[in-house]
């Protein structure tokens, strides 16, 4: 019979593309075989551009680094965890893939997830793989429970066989939304708005922004923790806006992701509120890397925050390193530039993954005690696709990095303002 893995609660230098250690495989016959990282991104819906450029952006670096990770060679499979029916991540989908990363028998390590609310599926599944704990690393979760306290039960509720098995290379949404409420506040914004998708990452960035700004002052006239939930299968967001004009809102806030109806609900906010001038509109990186979202006319002056530094600012921290030359090696590949930030911390992934590798031995076992014991896993700024050293916290999984980029789309792109500090 086939075993069903449950999931609990909701269900140093670092060394193509294609179809997935288990339990009693020894290092000696690990050091033997070919071991699979793998990505599990959404590949349908309005995500697809960035997350394609993910996985083009890793397959590239992997030709680059010759598929070695110390004395390993790796090969890699690509993962869809979208639908076409919700034309986004899908629940099934990431419990599925979840087994299917399990089952594999080559495969010692995901990249991903890309949603929170997918990896929230994955990650308990992953945590009782026969054989130990098997890694993930993420690029583009920002959910703080995650990997610390935030929501009652978390984020113990993830791991229930007590060991940890989940890294991320961005900051989270507590710093996000933190950082988002600083810079409307320095932009003169008064009274804001919040709103969220109700799934897991729009609910968390609401939140933290929500905090942040009643704590600098500034007077949110949404209600609740979260602010208002919209429903992303409703077709029209005028009476929603409606009620909102009345109180007299300098900014809404959106939590969520542009997959559910993010569109409608932009063109309603400017059909009722006016413009991005006469109502600023801000929205996290669940809106980033969308090239539908950025040609919309009502997207222009939108404000956007990225868990992590814009492609624009890592190029300047070091213009000849790693992650300048990388980018440039993208765009000579592939003929135009990386959608998005995302693909370049997706590459900052793989590349603690296959450090985790290249000092463990072989087993699943041994590449996640690599990033959870000891010294754990530091990529130096000289090879780090980042421009600057990424290290990973042996506690947590978080990276010690607290980087935040704020952007408004102008002319049909996203453009960098700044970087914004998290005080």
């Amino acid at each position: 019979m086939k075993k069903t893995y449950r999931a609990v609660g909701i269900v140093a230098s670092v060394a193509m593309v294609a179809a997935g250690l288990v339990a009693g495989t020894s290092a000696a016959d690990a050091a033997t075989k070919v071991l699979t990282i793998s990505s599990d991104l959404p590949l349908q819906g309005s995500s697809f551009d960035s997350n394609d450029s993910t996985n083009k952006a890793i397959a590239l670096y992997l030709k680059q680094i010759k598929y070695k990770a110390g004395k390993y060679t790796v090969k890699f499979k690509i993962y869809d965890d979208a639908t076409a029916a919700a034309a986004s991540w899908d629940p099934a989908k990431c419990a599925a893939n979840a087994q299917a990363h399990v089952a594999n028998k080559s495969e010692v390590a995901v990249m991903g997830t890309y949603n929170s609310g997918c990896a929230k599926i994955e990650i308990p599944i992953l945590n009782q793989a026969p054989g130990g704990a098997m890694t993930m690393v993420s690029d583009a979760n920002t959910n703080p429970g995650l990997t610390k306290a935030w929501n009652p039960g978390e984020p113990d509720v993830y791991y229930p066989t007590g060991v940890r098995n989940y890294a991320r290379v961005c900051t989270t949404d507590d710093n996000q939304g933190a950082a988002a409420a600083q810079f409307a506040k320095s932009i003169g914004v008064k009274n804001v708005y919040v709103l969220n998708d109700t799934q897991t990452y729009g609910q968390g960035v609401a939140q933290a922004f929500t905090t942040e700004a009643k704590k600098i002052g500034l007077n949110v006239l949404s209600s609740g923790a979260y602010g208002e939930g919209w429903d992303a299968k409703q077709s029209d967001y005028t009476a929603l806006f409606t009620k909102i004009k009345a109180l007299n809102p300098d900014m809404i806030y959106v939590g969520g992701i542009f997959d559910n109806n993010g569109g409608q609900l932009m063109k309603d906010k400017v059909a009722v509120l006016g413009d991005n001038t006469a109502v600023k509109f801000m929205a996290p990186d669940g809106f980033t890397g969308y090239p539908q979202f950025n040609s919309m006319p009502e997207a222009n002056g939108a404000y956007l925050s990225f868990a992590g530094l814009s492609s624009d600012l890592l190029a300047k921290i070091d213009p000849k390193g790693a992650g300048a030359n990388f980018v440039k090696a993208y765009k000579k590949a592939y003929g135009k530039a990386p959608v998005g930030s995302y693909p370049v911390y997706g590459v900052a992934a793989v590349q603690v993954i296959l450090a985790a590798i290249a000092k463990s031995d072989g087993t699943r076992k041994g590449v996640t005690n690599a990033i959870f014991s000891g010294s754990g896993i530091t990529i130096p700024a000289k090879v780090s696709v980042l421009g600057k050293a990424l290290s990973i916290s042996t506690l947590t999984g978080d990276t010690l990095a607290k980087d935040v980029t704020i952007e408004v789309v102008k002319g049909g792109q996203e453009t960098t303002l700044k970087a914004q500090t998290v005080k």
